[in-house]
């Protein structure tokens, strides 16, 4: 049967050429980039031994930043989730003045580097900045906890929302609102009915991209973090000090253990998207 397929496939090529260098080049570049690292990263946490790895992976310390990282940064998805629709709904479907410099605002946290970003985030929401004090004044810190870190993690997360709903939203058809709305359908109902089942998979993406970048984030979150172990301490910084304490192995469970957790939450998150898909019919 292989081979019968195979014998088809070499006699009846591919309309577009060259499908087996792309490949190849594909497979080479993806090994290189991604796949070396990583299992370099996982061959040297495997001569750690299993010891290390439940010593590192129990300790307080390690347990509060997994909490600290996981936990914001499925807060700042879900957030970015809704008002990046938000936001990319009004940029699609209104027109109003100061549009095209919105635009190109919600791009700036790509261009922006990180530790730039922070900063600016840390002076606006200390107690003494424009935004902190008034926060201040009613009883919310913000700089220096969790909050700052799940401000820090919306900030660079929101675009990845924003930029992928777009393109949904543009195609999608406004008839089949205009026919909901003369049959008589409620706004409510067409939003959840009509327009939310096409976009929900664009979402989703766009959550995950915004999930796996905050997960990952470290110039934006230490500035306005406070960086307290067991309270605002982060994996990524975990793993840096660490590696300033010279325990290369204790940086490299970690490491490994962050990996697999950002894996399996990723992976499921990828067959809630195809699930959906399907569905929806898309």
């Amino acid at each position: 049967m292989v081979a019968a397929v195979y014998r088809h496939s070499w006699r009846h090529p591919s309309i577009i050429p060259g499908f087996g260098l792309a490949l190849g080049i594909t497979l080479f570049y993806l090994g290189l980039i991604v796949l070396i690292p990583l299992g370099a990263l996982l061959l040297q946490a495997g001569g750690v031994g299993w010891e290390k790895f439940w010593v590192e992976f129990s300790a307080p310390r390690t347990l509060a930043a997994f909490r600290v990282s996981f936990g914001t940064a499925t807060a700042a998805a879900c957030i970015n989730a809704v008002f990046g629709l938000l936001v990319a709904w009004a940029l699609v479907r209104y027109r109003f003045p100061g549009r095209r410099l919105v635009d190109s605002l919600i791009d700036l946290p790509f261009a922006l580097p990180t530790a730039v970003a922070g900063i600016a985030l840390t002076s606006l929401y200390s107690d003494s900045g424009w935004i902190g004090s008034w926060l201040a004044s009613l009883g919310v810190k913000v700089a220096f906890t969790p909050l700052g870190i799940l401000v820090a993690l919306v900030f660079v997360g929101l675009p990845f929302v924003v930029r992928t709903v777009e393109p949904v939203l543009q195609d999608l058809d406004c008839e089949m609102e205009e026919a909901a709305a003369l049959l008589g359908a409620a706004r409510w109902h067409i939003v959840w009915r009509v327009i939310l089942p096409p976009l929900l998979p664009a979402l989703l993406t766009g959550a995950t991209l915004a999930f796996a970048r905050a997960i990952g984030e470290y110039g934006s979150v230490i500035f306005i973090a406070g960086n307290m172990p067991g309270i605002s301490e982060i994996l990524p910084l975990l793993i840096v000090i660490k590696l300033e304490q010279f325990d290369y192995a204790g940086a490299t469970v970690v490491a490994t253990l962050m990996l697999a957790a950002s894996f399996i939450l990723l992976f499921a998150i990828n067959l809630l998207q195809t699930w959906t898909r399907r569905r929806h019919g898309g």
